[in-house]
Order: structure tokens, then sequence, then C-alpha cells
């Protein structure tokens, strides 16, 4: 399309040439010829790579500096991502008006309560999508997005929604990150019509710097439902709150829109009772307005009963849909990769592998490993380099007061020192009580950590390998080496047992 189309609805400081666009980049070594280039500062200065977009191909480039020194036409913006977002969007069409679009944001829970979400239209018989960090499902096609638990680019969710549109859909779930809302990535909080939070706790400040900026980047999903946006089917836009949480008071001020609360606390407008929580099944009844029915999934752990209960409130309350649909839709989850997952190999214990990172999430973690044991509840974990440093103290601190065995070991240590970062580990532990030897164990290597955890395991026990879930890689420097929670789990299963199984990933930290 003609570039002075697709940069018609921004505040322009500069001419536009009279040039095609065939495409839009981001990423200097990806430019294609035909490309509309945004030169992005934000953590990398692409405007060092200009010459090299040049050669490439692309017709121009779009950034904020007034006086840029460039070999192709500069058309100078305010704001470069929010003009990459409004470029994105209006190169693919517009999508997001034909689609009834759910954005669910929070810390913990985005992906499972997306399934959720996804089950139950499509018990409704609705022809829906999902974009989420572990892949993208469309119709019938699953794409590997490749995420590594992050928002993508406003250009790769647009042509999403874009092939949704073409292959008959009507609706579609994308996750919201933090930092995908700021950075304006993803469609504009001004596209959605159902906005969903699961919880705000502690995380990410090592981006946002403290936790009123990190909620402020959040709250932007539920702020936009109270701007115009036009859609080909319309309806009327929800916010759907968590009442137990921390930020429910202060979302439910950003938002003029509708409003729904769930939770278990008594003044949610959207109730869970009759709570059972057992390995491979959960059960409760669920109490809305004007409705109650039971519920039951395979997604065990009693915080899906909050996933599911913000899943019902976007479905049945928000869209209309029938409570024949919820149950349906819950029940036919089979599972999501890396959360709650069990690993079988003929053990007489349970063995779990879950994606929990957050002090949060591990917490309500080991809290269900707990309610459905008699046993021990044993647990593996790390804490992540070059992250928010705080996580290292709660997290341990955490699994000191919960759990009966903590093993310390590597998760993503990137370009820190492996052994610091698991002394500050242990030194949490020890400020609750741990006593390193007995309660707590620090071993480097994740697959010699599994490996120890579970010939720690008496029948009855848990075991629970937490912080890698679905993530295939972990980092040591600036290299990204293969690595899978569920495969090492096996591996160590099938060693520890004597049967077939696979080979143990390796790290350099093996020895």
């Amino acid at each position: 399309m003609k570039l002075a189309d697709l940069l018609r609805t921004l505040d322009l400081q500069t001419a536009v040439p009279d040039v095609d666009v065939t495409g839009l980049a981001l990423d200097s070594r990806l430019v294609k010829p035909g490309d509309l280039f945004f030169a992005i500062v934000r953590g990398v200065d692409r405007y060092q790579y200009l010459d090299e977009v040049a050669a490439r191909g692309a017709v121009a480039v779009v950034g904020e500096r007034k006086d840029a020194q460039s070999p192709l036409p500069h058309i100078t913006v305010p704001d470069a991502r929010a003009a990459l977002a409004e470029a994105a969007a209006a190169f693919y069409g517009y999508p997001g008006r034909e689609l009834t679009l759910l954005g669910i944001t929070g810390t913990d829970g985005k992906t499972t309560t997306s399934n959720f979400l996804y089950q139950i239209l499509r018990a409704a018989g609705l022809n829906t999508g999902m974009v989420s960090t572990v892949n993208a499902q469309i119709g019938e096609e699953v794409l590997d997005t490749g995420f590594h638990v992050t928002t993508p680019e406003a250009f790769d969710t647009q042509r999403y929604l874009r092939q949704m549109v073409d292959s008959g859909l009507t609706h579609a779930i994308l996750e919201m990150t933090s930092i995908g809302l700021v950075q304006q990535r993803g469609a504009r909080p001004r596209e959605f019509d159902i906005a969903i939070v699961t919880n705000i706790t502690h995380e990410h400040l090592n981006d946002h710097g403290t936790y009123e900026a990190y909620f402020d980047a959040k709250a932007l999903l539920f702020e936009g439902l109270d701007q115009p946006f036009e859609k080909t089917r319309a309806v009327e836009r929800l916010a759907v709150l968590n009442r137990d949480d921390k930020s429910y008071e202060g979302l439910a001020k950003r938002t003029k829109a509708r409003q729904i609360s769930y939770g278990l606390h008594p003044e949610a407008d959207l109730r869970a009772s009759d709570i059972r929580n057992e390995p491979g099944r959960l059960s409760f009844v669920a109490h809305g307005p004007g409705f109650s029915f039971p519920v039951e999934t395979k997604m065990f752990g009693a915080y899906n009963v909050s996933n599911s209960l913000a899943a019902i409130g976007a479905t049945v309350v928000g869209l209309g849909l029938p409570v024949e649909a919820a149950q349906a839709g819950i029940a036919a989850l089979e599972g999501v990769p890396g959360r709650m997952e069990r690993i079988e190999m003929g053990q007489d214990f349970t063995a779990i592998v879950d994606f929990a990172h957050t002090p949060n999430a591990l917490k309500v973690a080991l809290e269900s490993a707990r309610q459905f044991t008699q046993g021990r509840v044993i647990t593996v974990f790390g804490s992540a380099g070059l992250r928010d440093k705080a996580k290292r103290r709660m997290m341990p601190e955490h699994a000191a007061e919960l759990a009966d065995i903590s093993v310390l070991t590597a998760e993503d240590p990137r370009t820190e020192s492996l052994d610091d970062i698991l002394a500050e580990m242990a030194h949490a532990a020890e400020s609750r009580g741990g006593v390193e030897g007995r309660s707590f164990f620090r071993v480097p290597d994740r697959g010699a950590a599994i490996s120890f955890a579970l010939l720690q395991a008496q029948p009855g026990d848990v075991v629970i390998v937490l912080g890698k879930g679905h993530e295939q890689s972990m980092c040591f420097g600036e290299t990204e080496y293969p690595w899978d929670d569920r495969v090492a789990t096996r591996a160590a299963l099938a060693e520890l047992l004597g049967v077939p199984g696979p080979e143990m990933p390796s790290l350099p930290t093996a020895r």
C-alpha cells in the first residue's frame, strides 16, 4: 500500500514520499525490498543500521529523531512504537474490526486462562483463534511462535489476526504482557472487547522499576476499553477483575466499562464453592449473576479455580454464552504444556513440571501440591540472572515454609555468577528456618538437581519442578542451550526406575 495511506492516522512532522510499502520491519537483518523500517531506539539504537537497511531495499524510515542523517526518506513521528502499532493495523486492513477480541494480562495464569477461554468458545461453536506465549492457534493450524515469555511485535500480531479473519474466524484471544503493553506490541488496547486480569504480583521490576509502574503497564489494557474503535460485530465492553488480588481496587478505577469481579472473596460477583483439588482433577461449583453450576477440570491446582472463574466471567457473562459451553470447554482442556504437567514413568510418587517462576506462582503451586498429598513436597527451582533480584529472596522464603525439601539450582543465570545466585537463595532459605543439607540443597546443574530430588522421593510424595515449564532453552552467558524440564524429568525418572527413556539434556554445569 502507499506509504501515505499507511501513515495517514499519525501525527507526522515531515513530508511523506510517494512510495509503495510491501512490508514492515524492526530488525535490520530481516529487512526485505519494499519494507518500511522503524528505527526504534529503546534497548537498541536502530539508527546505526540505516546503511544496512537501505542496502537491503527498504523504501523509508520512521523514527523520532528530527535531525536524523538517513540514506532513506525519514518520517519523523513523536512516538515510533505507537507509529509501528498503527501502521501494522493499517497494513493488514484493521483485522481487529472484524474480530471479537479478548485480551488477558496478569503475572501468572495467563496461558492456562487463555486455553480455558479457547475451549469454551469452541464448545459454543464459535470459530476462535488464540495467540499465547506457547503458540498461535488459527483454526486447525498451530504455529510455533518461538516466544520466550513475551508478546509478539505489532506486525506479527496483526498478521495473525488477518490470517484469522481470512480463515473465517470470528473471535480471538490474545495474551498481553506488561512489556508488550508498554511497547505497544500486539493488538492495541482500544481494539479489545473484553479485558481480563489474572493477578498482578511481584515480577518484572527489573523492567518497570516499581510495582506501581508494573501495575500502570497492565492497566493500559483496561484503559483501552474506554477508547472508541469501530467493530463489525459490536460487543458491550467488559473488564473481568480478580476480587482476591490487590490489583482489584486500582483496576476498577481505570475503566468506565462494565465490570465483573471473580474470586473467593465474599463480595465477588462470580464465586466458587465446594472446591475439591486432587491430582489430575479439580472440581467446584461456580456461582454468578443468575446461575450456579458444577465445574470439573483436569487442570488441577487450586489456583485453577481462579483461572476457570476468569474464563467463565468473560464468556458466560461477557459474551452471553450458555453455561453448558463453559462446563464442556473447561472439562475439555487436557492440559497446557508445562502447566502442572504430570510426568508418569511408573513411579510410586507424583512428579510435576510447572512454569511457576514468580514468588506468587511458586507459592500457590506449592500450596496446591500440599493439598493433594499426605506425603512430602519436594521442589526444584532457581532464580534467573539479570532479572529482579528480590525474587531470589522471596521464592526460597516461600519454599522454606511450604516445601519439605527444596533443591536450589540453575534457571537462566545468563551472565551472572550462578554460585552467587544460589548463595543469595540459600541465605533467604536459612532466614526462614531452612537448614542446608537437610531441608534445602544447592545443586547447580539442573539435570542433577532434578535427579537428586527424585531420588529423595518416597511413595506418596510430590516432586514439583518449577520455573521453566514449556520453555525449550536455558541461557548461560549469552548462549541459549537446548533444555526442557519435562524431558529432563523423564530422563531422570527413567534412570531411577531402570526403564527406557530420553537422554538427559546437557548444560555447561554438567560434570
